[in-house]
């Protein structure tokens, strides 16, 4: 663990052991930390407070522009340790790494356009002047799926702010983590600006958090149920919270749409990362005019996705993280069968070609599938697609906003009105128009409803660490 400035073991020596999952082989042992290394880097992080926040924009700025060119020079030995742990295919890992570096970069520009404000006041001896200073030590929680760019779509909005943070990541995901630390440190962050605690059991560390009075602000990506958890804690102590959770994102293919274009897209991004993205589509609305020339399209796409260890050239879909996970897509799937859905390909574990020994799904589609299935409600973190058809064009917002999630929705059309019409009516915080692609470290990134609280990214994203102060001088001295 990085604990103010220095490598450390846990307290007691325990450790874990964290797995590939496309073969279960035992990659690493690292530390098992708890509550009293939390508590040690959040002391840490509170000392460490004072001296980095007072440094100038310009000298935080130029420590993150360090931290994007090392993390750039590393890009391949990044994606590969990626790849190994968390089981995406390499090129998937190498995007990621870019995308992660994006976010320090962005925020080594943005930290120089925090600004304030003078406002006119009704007195003419009377100025109000406005500030913004960063919150604090804040604590942050990152997930397993994206193991590198979450950490810095938290950590470079943190420092740029001026905060001092402690970050645990997954426990199935932390060698990642300790590679981004790493390049912090030769960049030559301070000691104790920036902590990292790894656990197997998040519970200790995650009550730290919550009922530590140093900490001012939490913040979490991962499951819905998790985060409202961690709100209702957090509230004791009025902390600031930034929540990003689950999403069950509609795919809408309008009647004007090109169904073969709109396949096209979908299997780009259903099955990125083996569909274990919050931002998947997870009902997908089809005419069924085009339906047909749709599902054709969408199959030859699938059945070309060769699965497997992402470090092998030509695989494109990855393992799921653990056998759990195997468990909830497979059952999912079975139940929309047993509820009238039709397989159009796959559903099945993968266990031919030792992938066995891994987590694999194979790529699927299901046609027909209705409100009465749990696919139609539950967020699927795995590669299905599940097809909805529909004939009345103006039921389709209130389908596709039928969900407690609201993080992500996409749109294929040909009609600029059209277009218009569901951007603003879709009840979700990233609309992708005829794009697959509605996210950058410059756009904000959450959602509305059970997907979150807040914004990652853009200004948007340096905002959430900093504080609001105002200020009224009186002339009269």
């Amino acid at each position: 663990m990085y604990i103010n400035g220095q490598w450390i073991e846990a307290k007691d020596k325990k450790k874990f052991s964290v797995l590939n999952p496309a073969n279960g082989k035992v990659i690493a042992q690292v530390p098992d930390g708890g509550e009293a290394e939390a508590i040690m880097a959040v002391a840490a992080a509170d000392k460490a407070f004072p001296i980095w926040s007072s440094r100038t924009a310009y000298k935080r700025s130029s420590f993150l522009y360090d931290a994007h060119r090392l993390m750039m020079e590393d890009l391949e030995s990044l994606a590969q340790i990626m790849t190994e742990e968390q089981g995406k295919p390499i090129q998937s890992a190498r995007n990621e790494v870019r995308y992660g570096a994006d976010f320090l970069l962005w925020f080594a520009e943005e930290v120089k356009r925090i600004y304030g404000r003078t406002i006119s006041s009704s007195r003419s001896d009377q100025r109000f002047i406005v500030i913004k200073q960063p919150v604090g030590v804040v604590a942050a929680i990152t997930p397993w799926n994206y193991p590198m760019s979450m950490i810095t779509r938290k950590v470079a909005p943190a420092l740029a702010a001026g905060c001092t943070i402690v970050l645990k990541p997954a426990e199935a995901t932390p060698i990642c983590a300790m590679e981004i630390f790493k390049l912090l440190e030769k960049a030559g962050l301070p000691k104790g600006v920036a902590n990292l605690v790894t656990a197997l059991d998040p519970e200790p560390v995650g009550r730290v958090f919550t009922t530590d009075k140093r900490i001012q602000k939490l913040t979490f990506t991962g499951s819905t149920d998790i985060g409202k958890m961690l709100a209702r804690e957090a509230a004791g102590q009025m902390k600031r919270i930034s929540l990003e959770l689950g999403g069950h994102a509609p795919f809408i293919v309008c009647k004007d749409a090109d169904p073969i274009r709109a396949a096209k897209g979908l299997s780009l991004v259903k099955f990125l990362n083996t569909g274990q993205a919050c931002i998947s589509p997870n009902r997908i609305y089809v005419h069924s005019t085009m339906k047909e020339s749709f599902l054709k399209m969408l199959k030859e796409k699938v059945d070309l996705m060769i699965p497997g260890n992402g470090m092998t050239p030509g695989v494109k879909i990855g393992p799921l993280v653990n056998e759990a996970e195997i468990e909830k897509v497979n059952s999912q799937v079975k139940d929309a069968v047993n509820h009238g859905a039709t397989l159009v390909t796959g559903g099945f574990r993968i266990i031919d070609n030792e992938l066995d020994k891994g987590y694999f799904y194979a790529p699927t589609i299901l046609d027909n599938v209705t409100k009465e299935m749990r696919i139609y409600r539950e967020e699927t973190f795995g590669p299905v697609a599940p097809v909805i058809t529909y004939e009345d064009e103006d039921d389709l917002l209130k389908m596709a906003n039928d969900t407690d999630y609201g993080l992500a929705a996409y749109v294929y059309t040909k009609s600029y009105s059209t277009a218009m019409k569901f951007f603003e009516g879709l009840n979700f915080g990233i609309i992708g128009i005829n794009d697959i692609n509605p996210t950058s470290a410059a756009a904000p990134f959450g959602g509305m409803k059970m997907s979150g609280i807040g914004r990652e990214g853009a200004f948007e994203g340096i905002e959430e660490y900093l504080e609001t102060k105002s200020g009224g001088f009186s002339l009269n001295t």
